[in-house]
């Protein structure tokens, strides 16, 4: 994923420097960790980090949820609304594969106004879940990660535009018109550093993904983010854990999910564990915030693996097809993120990511780590200056994608401007106007 696509052929002359280690990184990162224990969230810190901390990826490009866009467009093609809730399971085990394949990095923090567009070709479609793992079907549980080809590729489009500065928010929104489903949502984390790691957790302002099936009377899911640990600052190596509560509820179906992600082991070791419980509730009264206050009689199904491996399902007491067999829901191991297309760099307009980003990214990518931080600052300073022009002024800078910088419900809206820029993204074209307000 970082620097995925990304041309290096017009950094400056500039000597390269030696890349730092990642211990080096880490220490480096302690250094300015140290000076904010305490600090109720980081997010809302205004320190620059030096350019050789980060990886060549803008911020918006690397929360986009799609690394398996496949199992995204595959929610609503059952019938069975416990199958749906099932698929929509498949794809949020799915959706974050760069932190089961790859390490975590720190990318780019994003700028106001700053966007990020993009489509994936899905050319190899996943079965009903159900179909998939059910052998009475006709099918054996390892093909629950088979795929035919559909006639020609299947397009899904993505578009995100930084809304807020302070604090950081974005707004995105995700359409793939021949499957009828949608998402959208905004993203913004709170972070705080313990003293040997940092805890990242969703913002104010984020409220989860939210996923529209056209196709089913707009039947909608709401998923939300657990809290996570980034830990191994110490040790010289990052890692992730996962020790929280998250839910994905459908008030239409009345069927929602209690993930449990389960805290290390007790020596330490990092087990990646999950469980869960399907079940039968009631939107006007949803009381249960825990697997063990479902009642068995409500249970359709139960979740249990590990996120950074192999995730099993079985059908409970109120499901259509009862059994205590276990069925493999995903099985990440073959699994990588897909890759995307984004509009050529000449095409892209000055605020878009990685035109925006595109002098940083070259420096870093050509180990020129002065000239990246050098670039770097020269864009932070513009921010600052033109946040200033329109304090002095009165100016308040609006989104051109987006309605609103945030909303109370946490489901961002286009703009006519942004329903377009959809809508070309949908015929695969690329082209778009200059705005006369730009944000950074």
């Amino acid at each position: 994923m970082p620097g995925d696509d990304i041309p290096v052929e017009n950094a400056e002359t500039a000597p390269a420097e030696k890349e730092p280690d990642n211990s080096s990184k880490l220490r480096t990162l302690m250094g300015l960790l140290r000076r904010f224990v305490g600090v109720a969230d980081l997010a809302s810190v205004r320190f620059s980090l030096p350019a050789h901390l980060l990886e060549p990826t803008p911020n918006l490009e690397y929360w986009t949820y799609l690394d398996r866009p496949e199992t995204f467009i595959a929610i609503g093609d059952s019938n069975e609304p416990l199958e749906r809730m099932l698929a929509a399971l498949r794809f949020w085990f799915t959706k974050d594969l760069k932190y089961v394949k790859g390490k975590p990095v720190k990318p780019y923090n994003s700028t106001l106004g700053e966007f990020f567009r993009c489509n994936w070709e899905v050319d190899e479609l996943v079965p009903p879940v159900l179909q998939a793992a059910a052998p009475s079907r006709g099918c054996s549980i390892a093909s629950t990660n088979s795929t035919r080809k559909p006639e020609k590729p299947i397009r899904v489009s993505f578009l995100t535009e930084q809304t807020s500065h302070h604090p950081p928010v974005s707004a995105f929104y995700i359409e793939c018109p021949e499957k009828g489903i949608v998402a959208n949502g905004y993203d913004q984390i709170s972070a705080k550093f313990t003293g040997t790691s940092v805890k990242v957790m969703p913002g104010d302002h984020n409220y989860g993904i939210f996923i529209t099936l056209k196709n089913h009377g707009d039947e909608q899911y709401q998923l939300t983010h657990p809290a996570a640990h980034l830990g191994g600052l110490l040790r010289g190596t990052l890692t992730i854990s996962v020790a929280d509560t998250c839910y994905i509820t459908c008030a239409k179906t009345k069927i929602k999910t209690i993930l449990q992600y389960l805290e290390e082991g007790w020596l330490g070791r990092t087990q990646n564990k999950v469980e869960g419980v399907i079940f039968k509730y009631d939107p006007d009264n949803d009381d249960k915030t825990r697997v063990k206050d479902v009642s068995e009689k409500d249970v359709l199904g139960r979740i249990e693996g590990s996120w950074t491996d192999k995730v099993y399902f079985t059908l409970g007491t109120q499901s259509f097809a009862k059994s205590s067999e276990k069925h493999l829901l995903t099985d990440l191991a073959p699994l990588f993120p897909a890759p995307k297309s984004v509009p050529p760099l000449p095409s892209q307009l000055s605020n878009e990511s990685r035109r925006f980003w595109s002098s940083v990214t070259s420096a870093l990518l050509n180990k020129q780590y002065a000239l990246a931080t050098k670039h770097k600052h020269e864009i932070e300073d513009r921010q600052r200056a033109k946040a200033a022009e329109r304090k002095e002024s009165g100016r308040e800078w609006t989104p051109r994608f987006f309605t609103g910088a945030v909303t109370p419900v946490g489901r961002p809206e286009l703009t006519g401007e942004g329903k377009r820029a959809v809508e070309g993204l949908v015929r695969g074209e690329w082209g778009l106007e200059e705005s006369e307000e730009l944000g950074a």
